[in-house]
């Protein structure tokens, strides 16, 4: 296969669905993470972070794809986090 098809088949199956506001912010808050270090993580702006977390706004693609595979980390490593409606910690 060439290395083009290889690109395409790696966006068409890249997930980057994002959990719930509430689920992003549990899951962050889980790690110990503030917004400032997901941000500079991802290489965003804290406020971005902050946004994406009220749903304000939405990452763009390169960030999407960023932030979802954060989230996943995330999820796999604080699975009760992720459950939405979870205590929040902090």
């Amino acid at each position: 296969m060439s290395d083009p098809l290889r690109r395409i088949d790696a966006l068409v199956e890249e997930d980057t669905t994002l959990p719930t506001l509430r689920v992003r912010q549990q899951l962050r808050l889980a790690a110990g993470l503030t917004q400032a270090e997901v941000a500079e993580a991802i290489g965003v702006k804290r406020l971005a972070v902050a946004r994406w977390e009220a749903g304000v706004t939405q990452p763009h693609r390169g960030n999407r794809r960023a932030y979802a595979h954060l989230l996943r980390r995330l999820a796999a490593k604080y699975p009760d986090a992720a459950i939405e409606g979870a205590p929040r910690e902090g």
